[in-house]
């Protein structure tokens, strides 16, 4: 599926513990999905493998690898550069020169020349959410991205997902809350694995 996204029966989780089977997902350029579910189900484990750092279990995923951008729980900001540098650095390892528009994007032209240690948490948040525009890839995987955002935060977000999925772009969100976006969602309780254990039975390491 160019530039989309499909999965086809996927199950997930480590060897021997499955967390989620015969997952159906199919997402055309344009759309966005959000992921529900309660702690422990495995929608982190989910996003990992879709981006390819964990390896699935069974069935079968298209989707363009080298399209994908994972933002994940952690900011990824290193505490000694600034801002400014980090998205430099990142713009040139995807070969992006996306600084200024990334900085703007989220409101973080003056902070620029501020290091990352200096940064509170809703502003490492949108650093780390400014990456994704220095990436330049089609398909957004994104964990928890309103985690530390204030209502200004979540409004710069919208607006970035808004302007992606107008621009063929693909995103799949996991959120506990209301998406920022008008999207689809789906409770991925209905692919557990084992019916029988009890929400939040296994690590948020691997949810």
């Amino acid at each position: 599926m160019a530039n989309g996204l499909e999965i086809k029966g996927l199950t997930i989780g480590r060897p021997g513990a499955p967390l989620l089977s015969d997952i159906e997902i199919a997402l055309t350029p344009g759309q966005a999905l959000s992921l529900h579910g309660p702690n422990g189900l495995g929608k982190t484990t989910l996003l990992r493998t879709l981006a390819g750092l964990t390896p699935p279990l069974g069935g079968q995923l298209h989707h363009d690898p080298e399209q994908v951008a994972y933002a994940a729980h952690a900011d990824a900001l290193k505490a000694t550069l600034t801002l400014e540098e980090m998205l430099r650095f990142w713009g040139q390892m995807a070969g992006t020169d996306n600084v200024e528009a990334a900085l703007a994007a989220f409101g973080l032209a003056p902070l620029r020349h501020r290091a990352g240690r200096d940064l509170s948490a809703g502003q490492r948040r949108r650093g780390a959410l400014a990456r994704l525009l220095m990436l330049d890839r089609s398909i957004w995987l994104l964990d928890e991205p309103t985690a530390a955002l204030d209502a200004e935060g979540q409004a710069q977000l919208a607006r970035v997902l808004e302007s992606h999925l107008d621009g063929g772009g693909v995103a799949v969100l996991v959120t506990h809350g209301v998406p920022v976006i008008d999207c689809a969602r789906l409770d991925l309780s209905r692919f557990a694995a084992r019916p029988d254990a009890a929400p939040g039975a296994f690590s948020e390491a691997v949810e």
